[in-house]
């Protein structure tokens, strides 16, 4: 083992130094490269510690800081240019190396894999920033330009359909006739594809073609409802989306993923009007408990009641009360940033969706109601209101919602007490930075050599 591990540790330092594509890197890679794809016990989590160490050189940012400082007004941009390459660590040089041949991408999408899940179960947690900058330097490789939008169907290879059957992470397959009916002629699923990864799907969603937005994910799952008709539908309903490669997380396929997949499907059926989702709500129900005795006892009572969504008084009664907290929570409740606290939210409002409607026990599966007391929403993507929607939401946060859910909104009084920041307002790097030497200072005490 240690003779494998110093052979490394040689190619590394050799990567780290050669430019992309000298013919001297190619036995380096191919030993790292074996390394991985052969790991013994503690090499994964090694090679990882061993790449966190490639971080930057701190005295060439110190003396690229000091440039900077006393650089006269036609001197600033390049030296910018110089901090700007003295804060890239050195392990940048050896992931080109990696995912150029006879490297793969795949090696840099594993290691990150691995080492989020080794993280997650409180492993290595001060690898964490290693995650953050492993995550950006695939965002650079795996850019959505170059993927590939491709339609799943029944005739697609076995593997590939189980494969799309065991990643669905919102609504359980449930066995083979369960994805057949998901793949119908009513149905679409697409997925995004990379020609570095060949045949693995990046992403995925399932949109279901009906005459109208469902109010209920058991509307579109009932295996037993006859087939529709995809040439009359009116309504496309994106009703789950599923990232595949754990080690791409972070990376915002998805965002891209529904608005290629919204082209496509006006392409092919041109009769289509609305494009819209069926959404979770995964927070609301944490964030309604955490407001305790803000919230009016009876409410609570009934909520405690094991089965309360079977009793129809009790549904009826709490029809009304968790509709309106649930548009209070979409529409007003914020992180302390003043983005939605809502996690699905975010990434629908911010790809320029608009909150259409709530939809009332829409999933009433022990999961949905655990997560939002079995309460989904319609995020609508109108095609003509996407990019201003958009461009409002990443300048402060603004929230798009039809009128039925702002007056949803507004009619509840419960005092919840949330704290509303204003969205930081982007400013200029000159107004931001007057004075460059005590900004890059502070910079660099905030930097680390795993940075």
């Amino acid at each position: 083992m240690a003779d494998r591990r110093i052979r490394v540790e040689r190619a590394l330092e050799a990567l780290s130094a050669l430019q992309v594509g000298d013919p001297g890197a190619r036995e380096h890679v191919r030993t790292i490269c074996a390394f991985a794809a052969a790991p013994v016990a503690g090499d994964i989590a090694w090679l990882l510690r061993c790449l966190d160490d490639l971080g930057v050189d701190e005295s060439r940012i110190a003396l690229e800081i000091d440039r900077l400082t006393n650089a006269t007004a036609g001197e600033r941009r390049h030296r910018f240019v110089m901090l700007r390459d003295a804060l890239e660590p050195r392990r940048s040089a050896v992931l080109r190396h990696l995912t150029t041949a006879p490297g793969d991408l795949r090696i840099v999408v594993d290691l990150r894999a691995a080492l989020l899940s080794s993280v997650a179960q409180g492993e290595n947690t001060d690898l964490a920033p290693l995650g953050d900058d492993l995550r950006s330097f695939l965002a650079t490789r795996v850019e959505v330009g170059s993927l590939e939008l491709r339609r799943l169907t029944w005739r697609d290879s076995a593997a590939l359909l189980e494969r799309l059957a065991n990643l669905e992470a919102v609504h359980a397959v449930r066995g083979w006739f369960d994805l057949k009916d998901r793949l119908d002629d009513d149905r679409r699923c697409y997925a995004f594809f990379h020609p570095a990864l060949p045949d693995t799907p990046l992403v995925f969603t399932e949109v279901a073609l009906t005459a109208e937005t469902p109010s209920s994910i058991r509307a579109i799952l009932n295996r037993d409802a006859a087939p529709g008709n995809a040439a009359i539908a009116r309504a496309a309903t994106f009703y789950s989306i599923s990232n595949c490669e754990p080690g791409l997380s972070g990376i915002p396929f998805g965002n891209a993923l529904i608005k290629r997949a919204t082209d496509a499907l006006r392409a092919e059926l041109p009769q289509l009007r609305v494009f819209a989702t069926l959404s979770p709500i995964p927070g609301f129900a944490r964030w309604v408990h955490g407001l305790h005795e803000k919230i009016d006892p009876s409410v609570r009572e009934r909520l405690a009641v094991p089965g309360w969504h079977r009793d129809a008084a009790a549904a009826a009664f709490l029809h009304e009360p968790l509709l309106r907290l649930a548009a209070r929570y979409l529409l007003e409740v914020k992180r302390t940033d003043g983005a939605p606290l809502d996690a699905v939210a975010r990434f629908h409002l911010g790809n320029g969706a608009t909150v259409e409607r709530l939809d009332w026990l829409a999933d009433p599966t022990p999961r949905g109601l655990a997560n939002s007391f079995g309460v989904m929403v319609n995020y609508r993507y109108a095609v003509e209101r996407l990019a201003n929607n958009q461009l409002a939401y990443v300048r402060a946060f603004a929230v798009d919602a039809s009128p039925a859910v702002r007056a949803l909104a507004a009619a509840e009084t419960t005092p919840i007490g949330e704290t509303r920041p204003q969205a930081p307002r982007r400013r200029s790097i000159w107004t931001a930075i007057p004075d460059v030497g005590s900004w890059a200072a502070r910079l660099l005490g905030r930097s680390s050599s795993n940075a």
